[in-house]
């Protein structure tokens, strides 16, 4: 829930500030862990990653074990538990990463793979949120199995480029590769305030150091994006966005500042305190530009 609603259910709650720089230091550590197992890693956050351990750069020869050993190499180091997921595809392998939370392991063997998802309840599903579970449950879909006895053609009529994708997880099948440089696609940050601000002054003011943050990001990875996205929560968490795209890149944090202001100005007057900032460039692209999976783990 949020921290608000959490303090005033709980008054005597503590908040311990979180430590970003050593969740990034241990991050970095564990995916040291990884690399010596397999040189295909797609971190997908501080504490997650697909590994393509097809080709086990110890020779193991078995996922299972390496996921065994990956776990206890990172407990040595890190004295933090892990959990695993052993399968033919990113999916899949997700799936399982979720069965035996905390500090487990599932494996779900090719010749299971299609049983496993016709027994998973489609809301449990990775990609599958609220909105759609509901959608799937007006239809009569509430498992894989379910799922399955839909068409391709009926699901894209109703789940639009989505439908494709829930017809081939229907039947175990998810051919996308593990990308060990995946291409950010965006880059954002946000904050949020101590009390609930209504001058646009202020609002201006807090703007600049998100800006800066989100800069020095493209800054670093020699990435420019040309769609700004303006974040806005207010003091009863509604939230809204406001974005702009430019023909080109945005090449400056000065260009950036200003297209995020004038998107700032664009909502006033305000009808309530805002709480949370927040500014997001995407269509990322690189200033130096821009196998099939058999045996995956997600950690």
């Amino acid at each position: 829930m949020p921290s608000v609603t959490a303090m005033r259910k709980c008054p005597e709650l503590i908040f311990v500030k979180p430590r970003f720089d050593v969740y990034r230091e241990v991050s970095l550590q564990m995916r040291e862990i990884f690399a010596e197992y397999s040189d295909l890693v797609e971190p997908l956050s501080l504490d997650e990653a697909y590994l393509d351990v097809t080709h086990d750069l110890k020779g193991i020869g078995i996922a299972t074990k390496i996921a065994e050993e990956i776990r206890a190499r990172v407990f040595d180091r890190t004295h933090l538990t892990v959990s695993a997921g052993v399968a033919t595809s990113k999916f899949l392998a997700k799936m399982a990463s979720d069965q035996n939370k905390p500090n487990g392991m599932f494996v779900i063997p090719p010749n299971r793979s299609e049983a496993f998802v016709a027994e998973l309840l489609v809301k449990k599903f990775h990609g599958v949120g609220p909105a759609t579970a509901a959608k799937m449950h007006a239809l009569g879909i509430y498992t894989g199995a379910d799922l399955k006895t839909k068409s391709l053609t009926f699901l894209e009529e109703h789940f639009g480029k989505a439908g494709e994708s829930y017809y081939w997880i229907a039947r175990g099948i998810d051919n996308r590769p593990v990308r060990p440089n995946r291409a950010r696609k965006s880059v954002g940050a946000e904050n949020t305030f101590e009390r609930d601000l209504t001058a646009l002054g202020d609002l201006q003011e807090q703007l600049i150091p998100i800006v800066r943050k989100v800069w020095e990001h493209c800054e670093v990875h020699g990435t420019r994006g040309r769609t700004v996205t303006l974040k806005v929560k207010y003091a009863n968490f509604d939230q809204i966005t406001r974005s702009r795209s430019i023909i080109g890149l945005v090449e400056s944090r000065e260009e950036l500042n200003d297209i995020a202001q004038g998107l700032l100005q664009g909502i006033m007057p305000l009808q309530m305190g805002v709480r949370l900032l927040g500014v997001t460039l995407s269509g990322l692209s690189s200033l130096t530009q821009d196998q099939h999976v058999q045996m995956l783990l997600d950690l």
